[in-house]
């Protein structure tokens, strides 16, 4: 009674199960945009078998959401928190792919608001969004170093713009997020489950701003974006864990072609003040359309019991010599004093 092609669904479950069996590693992705139910479960659990699928609703609520003028952002929070209470359902795919720079959507850059500057700040920090967000990442070429026009498969891609001082700083922030996703394990270690994610604040839709946790574990990475052009300085957010924590990515640095506004060479030490639900806070300096990643210090291991049993004798070894050593001081000090005393009263 259901309007399914029965044949084409056997042919896509015996397909991945040959690909897998055959070449382990292998992936095979799926473009599939009418939520069909299970489609990275695996076949022996009634899935289609795919190894991950693009998340079309992510990439679609997420454009929307940065064509709106920052100032109309605070009526459209819902878009970039929705994605949540579904991306954990499949292994997906974060896809900005060919098929959003042709046929007169525009490039990646000029689907952003504003004058120039305000147009790749807000692409850089779309693009940190996307590599903080759970799930694998697709960029197409071109986009990656912000070409300004669309993608034109009879020409060559408009290298010669990386001689400018916004594109250069694009491409060097995308390579600093692939090397920032590829050495913290937070950030891709459970891409697919709950346990890597966990929200700050997901309320903050007056002043457009989002924070949250990638976790591993016990490591986890602060994460917070501003999707206004307003800077948001002392910005108070709750942490996890007490201790310094450090600004290791921000999108808005001059390195990047950014106004510079952040954190860096500033100690943001966490204070015992409970804030959304965390035992701790910091306040941060959070940049116009720009987003910051903190990673907390490292607190020092527990010593061992015997090292620690060890300590505590030597310190108590240390207290008795130094009372031994002071009553024999006092005692020869007051001796002679009372010798002289009783020699001086009258008889």
């Amino acid at each position: 009674g259901g309007r399914e092609n029965l044949e084409a669904i056997d042919f896509m479950r015996e397909l991945n199960t040959v690909v897998h069996s055959e070449h382990p590693g292998a992936m095979v992705i799926a473009e599939e945009s009418t939520s069909w139910p299970q489609v990275t479960r695996p076949t022996y659990l009634g899935g289609l078998g795919f190894s991950m699928k693009w998340n079309m609703g992510w990439m679609n609520d997420t454009l929307r959401y940065m064509a709106q003028q920052p100032i109309h952002r605070k009526y459209h929070h819902d878009l970039l928190t929705f994605s949540m209470l579904y991306c954990f359902t499949e292994n997906f795919v974060l896809p900005f792919s060919h098929d959003e720079v042709v046929h007169g959507k525009g490039s990646m850059v000029n689907k952003m608001p504003g004058d120039e500057w305000q147009r790749f700040a807000n692409l850089r920090l779309l693009y940190l969004y996307m590599f903080t967000h759970p799930g694998k990442k697709l960029l197409f070429m071109g986009t990656e170093f912000g070409q300004g026009t669309e993608w034109n498969s009879a020409v060559t891609l408009d290298w010669y713009v990386l001689q400018y001082d916004f594109h250069k700083g694009m491409q060097l922030l995308v390579k600093d997020l692939n090397r920032l996703y590829h050495s913290e394990p937070a950030l891709h270690h459970y891409e697919f489950e709950w346990q890597g994610f966990d929200w700050i604040d997901c309320h903050d839709a007056e002043q457009s701003i989002l924070s949250y946790l990638r976790k591993k574990d016990d490591d986890f990475l602060v994460v917070i974006v501003n999707f206004t052009p307003v800077p948001r300085h002392g910005y108070r957010i709750g942490v996890p864990r007490t201790g310094r924590y450090t600004e290791i990515f921000n999108s808005d640095s001059n390195y990047y072609a950014g106004s510079g506004v952040g954190n860096g060479g500033v100690d943001l030490i966490a204070e015992e003040k409970p804030w959304m639900d965390r035992p701790y806070s910091i306040t941060v300096t959070v940049p116009p359309l720009g987003g910051i990643v903190l990673r907390p210090e490292e607190p020092p291991p527990p010593k061992p019991l015997a090292v620690v049993a060890e300590a505590a004798d030597e310190v108590l070894a240390t207290e008795e010599a130094t009372l031994a050593a002071g009553a024999l001081s006092t005692a020869g000090a007051t001796a002679p004093e009372l010798f002289e005393e009783e020699l001086a009263q009258p008889e």
